[in-house]
């Protein structure tokens, strides 16, 4: 029994978008129900959201053409600015319509393209119907104008016309909200696949020459090896069409037969464990791989970025982590004696004995604020620097990289509390 019914579309249309959209039924389902009947009005404005590869941009795209509805899909990453975003959707509604585009489209404020958006949807075409307009990666509406996320939320009002606006995000709507209000749309979230969705969506990709359960149990294999640490649809598969030829070699070599699973997974082990190192990186092609499998390189022959011994540092960050080091392990009262050339005459104070003393370096690094670590780079940099976004980002990527190598050690971070401090060892395996 066809789990997608709705009574004003073709059962056939429905049972072939079934066969499209595994594992996100009951999300198809929902739209539907929300969608309604052509002619009739639909939600104005419907914000849809989920983590990167679950699905979202497919199931509209596969839903809308499907169904064949009247749809404009555009990608705000590409169109980065207001007036390109607003000039390719009306374009894109007139080859809809079947208009013959005489001239280029010119629209530069939103009353503009409110007026020619009316003038696109008088096609006898769109008079009943509704249109669906849909934005991939819709956060990047929130760098535009201040009026186009809350014109967009309520376009049907504005324009009187059967229209709905379909926004696609990975973030949640409580971070698109204005501060000054505006329409809420209604939301849906589209969960992550699991790993027995996992299983099912990439089993049908398996070749004419191998029969289904020879290709399930690979994959079976493959998400036992990479689920923990990648669970993006799109990288499993990839990596599933990378390692099935050597996963059949005993097989092609009359060694094992399909049924083997024990010699099939000793010939695999060692090449999965090979292709974690470059997960997401794509530090080689798909031929060089292929190449080095055959070859029986070892996973030191790898010439991407995680093969190199030596990695050069932006110029600022070396000084960066110079002036944190020195700010993690010289007390506070020393600064002006170390890093001022004219800082008068030093008030001597009773110090411990010698034999009493304690290194710096085996008390540990200490915490320290952002105006001292400046404070110190500038002094220690030849040129003037100047406190733009370029010094602050490095600062941020360096704290990330010590945050990740503390996370790494199992140590917990003081939450909010939590001061950077950086280490020798540190400091070495950045160098490194």
């Amino acid at each position: 029994m066809p789990n997608l019914e709705h009574p004003a579309y073709p059962a056939a249309d429905l049972l072939h978008l079934e066969s499209l959209v595994p594992c996100r039924e009951s999300q198809v389902s929902m739209l539907l129900s929300i969608f309604g009947e052509r002619q009739q009005f639909s939600f104005p404005s419907i914000f849809i959201y989920g983590h990167t590869s679950s699905g979202k941009t497919y199931v509209m795209q596969t839903l809308l053409t499907t169904l064949q509805l009247p749809h404009v899909f555009v990608n705000c990453v590409e169109y980065f600015t207001s007036r390109l975003l607003l000039e390719e959707i009306l374009i894109q509604l007139q080859s809809c319509s079947g208009t013959e585009q005489t001239s280029p489209v010119h629209c530069d404020t939103l009353n503009d393209f409110v007026r020619l958006f009316k003038q696109a949807l008088a096609s006898q075409e769109f008079q009943d119907q509704t249109l669906y307009i849909v934005l991939d990666r819709a956060e990047q509406l929130r760098e535009m104008e201040a009026n186009i996320l809350p014109a967009f939320l309520r376009l049907q009002e504005l324009t009187d016309r059967n229209v709905t606006v379909v926004l696609l995000s990975e973030i949640v709507w409580e971070l698109f909200r204005p501060n000054s209000g505006c329409f809420e749309p209604f939301t849906m979230y589209f969960p992550d696949y699991s790993i027995g969705h996992l299983q099912k969506i990439l089993s049908q990709n398996h070749p004419p020459e191998y029969s289904a359960d020879f290709y399930a149990a690979y994959i079976n294999i493959l998400l036992g090896v990479f689920y923990m640490v990648c669970r993006d649809l799109k990288e499993l598969r990839h990596l599933a069409a990378l390692n099935f030829a050597k996963y059949c070699e005993p097989v092609v070599r009359g060694e094992a037969n399909e049924r083997d699973t024990r010699k099939l997974w000793k010939n695999i082990e060692p090449h999965l464990k090979k292709a974690m190192q470059t997960v997401y990186l794509r530090e080689i092609s798909s031929s060089q791989w292929e190449r080095l499998q055959h070859d029986g390189g070892e996973p030191g022959q790898l010439k991407g970025l995680s093969a190199h011994t030596h990695v050069e540092l932006p110029y600022y960050s070396k000084f960066l982590l110079i002036a944190a080091y020195l700010a993690s392990y010289n007390p506070v009262r020393t600064d002006k004696r170390f890093f001022l050339k004219h800082h008068g005459k030093i008030r001597k104070t009773n110090f411990m004995k010698k034999h009493e003393k304690t290194s710096n370096h085996l008390l540990g690094p200490k915490p320290f604020p952002l105006d001292r670590l400046l404070a110190i780079l500038y002094s220690i940099v030849d040129n003037r620097v100047a406190p733009t976004a370029n010094i602050f980002s490095q600062i941020t990527s360096l704290v990330t990289l010590q945050l990740l190598s503390m996370v790494g050690q199992n140590d917990q971070l003081d939450g909010p509390r939590y001061k950077c401090t950086v280490s020798l060892d540190f400091i070495r395996a950045i160098a490194r």
